[in-house]
C-alpha cells in the first residue's frame, strides 16, 4: 500500500467513524461533561458533521482533528488510534481489524 494509499484508508475511516460512531470510543472530557448532556450531544454533533478540513488543522490529511465554537465555547476534537484491547497504539490505523479508534472532546481550555 502506497502512502497515500494509506491515508487516504485512515481518512475514509475515520471519516467513517466520526458519521456513524461506529468503530470506536467516544469521549468527553470533565470540562465538556460540567456543561451537562445535552450540550454534550450538541458537540457531538457539530464533529459528525464537521468538513472544515484544512492544511492548517489537517496537515496529514487523516481527518483526525477539528475545532469548532458552541455556545461561545471554544472544543476540539482528536481521534486516536488504539489497538482492540485499548492498551497500546494501533500498529496500523489503517487496518480496522487490529484498530480501535477513541474520539475525544474537549474544552480548548484543556488541552
Amino acid at each position: 500500500m502506497t502512502t497515500t494509499d494509506h491515508t487516504t484508508k485512515i481518512r475514509d475511516l475515520n471519516d467513517a467513524f466520526r458519521r456513524t460512531l461506529d468503530g470506536g470510543r467516544i469521549l468527553f472530557t470533565q470540562g465538556v461533561s460540567s456543561y451537562g448532556v445535552i450540550f454534550s450531544h450538541r458537540a457531538l454533533e457539530v464533529v459528525r458533521e464537521f468538513d472544515a478540513f484544512t492544511p492548517d488543522n489537517d496537515p496529514h490529511e487523516e481527518h483526525d482533528f477539528g475545532s469548532f465554537t458552541l455556545d461561545g465555547e471554544k472544543l476540539f476534537w482528536k481521534i486516536d488510534y488504539y489497538d482492540v484491547a485499548l492498551e497500546y497504539g494501533s500498529n496500523n490505523p489503517a487496518d480496522p481489524a487490529q484498530t480501535t479508534r477513541v474520539l475525544t472532546i474537549l474544552l480548548a481550555a484543556e488541552y
